[in-house]
């Protein structure tokens, strides 16, 4: 396709778009004129039935499939959900999962906490957020390969007078030390620790960026008044920063810890689940495309559905109750 071509097409696609948006915009003056309510069903149908067609058919069917065999072929009620909470393989993802999910968005939320603290109004503030925020910008895939070679292990042994050169920065480090490289991705279950940090390093920008805004919106009044009472410091942070800004932290650790729920790129990337570091989502995806066990997969999916919900209902109630106040 040559260039007369590639603007052709372009035309034809703006003059398509502009042709549909004026068919809507003329259906929506002729709908106006017999009531609103069927301007809002104009709007509304299209969503609901996408939902339906997209979500809760998929989300049924998920349901059934779990309560079959690997094949489908065979009704075993709930086998799969008992192989999860009793295969000693499925309580390591269990572990794992758990693991993601305490320590991630707390620590996390602590870095970025720090980060709004010491960032805010200092020289250079907008530099070092974007710095800071940087690592958001990178999918999960890039970040866990520049990880990957971070943790990089090449074979050593301390009896042999010449090594090869550790490629992965953290393991030369080690021998800058006068310490023995570690297969960080390898070694159980420390591993999973290391996956824990990729995580942290990404979200840590994340809470920095959404935590700096609602300290900055507390008002001067509370907190001149409270400098005026004599508190320090750590009084001014503890009293008056974080009740100012909890129903902002209650939003920054529940979306965390529902990515953590979800995570999947980094574990697949990293290590592909190996080494006693598989996840739930991760293991959905092995069970259903890589095993064949399609009962299994649905029955994990099921799970990561509902230890979903919680927190989103908490999230809520608490964004509803913020509202409120």
């Amino acid at each position: 396709m040559n260039v007369a071509d590639k603007l052709v097409a372009m035309v034809l696609a703006l003059a398509a778009f502009a042709v549909v948006i004026g068919l809507i915009l003329f259906v929506v003056s002729l709908l106006e004129r017999r009531g609103a309510r069927r301007v809002a069903w104009f709007f509304v149908g299209p969503t609901v039935l996408l939902l339906i067609v997209g979500l809760l058919y998929p989300a049924g069917r998920t349901v059934v499939r779990s309560l079959f065999d690997a094949a489908g072929s065979s009704f075993i009620g709930i086998a799969n959900y008992t192989a999860i909470f009793s295969s000693p393989d499925q309580l390591v993802v269990l572990r794992n999962t758990v693991l993601w999910v305490l320590v991630t968005p707390f620590v996390a939320t602590l870095v970025g906490l720090l980060y709004a603290i010491w960032v805010n109004g200092a020289r250079g503030e907008s530099a070092a957020k974007a710095l800071i925020f940087l690592p958001m910008a990178i999918s999960f895939v890039g970040a866990s390969i520049i990880w990957k070679f971070v943790y990089e292990y090449r074979f050593y042994d301390p009896d042999v007078r010449v090594n090869p050169e550790q490629i992965g920065l953290l393991n030369q480090v080690l021998v800058w030390l006068g310490m023995s490289p570690q297969q960080f991705l390898l070694n159980q279950p420390w591993n999973n620790l290391f996956l824990i940090v990729v995580m942290i390093w990404i979200q840590a920008g994340f809470a920095m960026t959404i935590l700096s805004a609602a300290i900055k919106a507390i008002p001067m009044e509370v907190i001149e008044a409270a400098r005026l009472d004599g508190v320090s410091a750590s009084q001014m942070f503890r009293y008056v920063t974080v009740p100012g800004i909890r129903p902002t932290l209650v939003v920054v650790l529940t979306t965390i810890a529902i990515g953590c729920l979800k995570v999947f790129d980094i574990v697949r990337t990293m290590t592909g689940g190996l080494y006693g570091t598989s996840v739930v989502a991760n293991e959905f995806y092995t069970q259903s495309f890589t095993a064949g066990n399609q009962g299994l997969g649905a029955a994990l999916a099921v799970l990561l559905f509902v230890l979903v919900i919680p927190i989103i209902v908490y999230n809520v109630r608490q964004l509803r109750q913020a509202e409120a106040r």
